[in-house]
């Protein structure tokens, strides 16, 4: 389906900067992209809808019980956490990354509990969609 938007001038100069500066082939694609983000955004704002994201967490695993921890939070959310990649990344430092699946706020609490853990440098949540939405 072809459609057809008014913009500002400044407003399309600034699209067509973002455009290039990401290396889009057209305008189209960047655009449905957008509209795809927003989508994904809107899904995690209902507190109950399913959808999958990516916690990405640094810690130092010297820190005083921090895996028995982490381990037991990813237990009490056996039901959200789908796989887990664990490396190490120096003599001190951790990374991981959780895949997780569930109820928005389920996920949210989920990462929430373990960037609370003393030890624990970043968590970062990367927010995706099941799919069903954006066909």
């Amino acid at each position: 389906m072809r459609l057809s938007i008014s913009l500002e001038k400044q407003l399309a100069d600034r699209l067509e900067r973002l455009v290039t500066g990401s290396r889009y082939t057209n305008r189209s694609e960047f655009v449905r992209d957008m509209i795809r983000e927003r989508l994904v955004e809107q899904q995690w704002a209902d507190e109950q809808r399913e959808v999958i994201g990516t916690v990405t967490m640094l810690y130092d695993h010297h820190t005083r019980q921090l895996t028995e921890r982490l381990m037991d939070i990813q237990h009490r959310f056996h039901d959200e956490v789908l796989a887990t990649t664990h490396v190490h990344l120096s003599h001190d430092l951790c990374a991981e990354m959780i895949m997780v699946r569930g109820a928005a706020a389920h996920i949210r609490q989920l990462v929430d509990e373990l960037r609370q853990q003393r030890g624990v440098l970043h968590a970062a949540l990367a927010m995706g969609s099941t799919g069903e939405a954006l066909r």
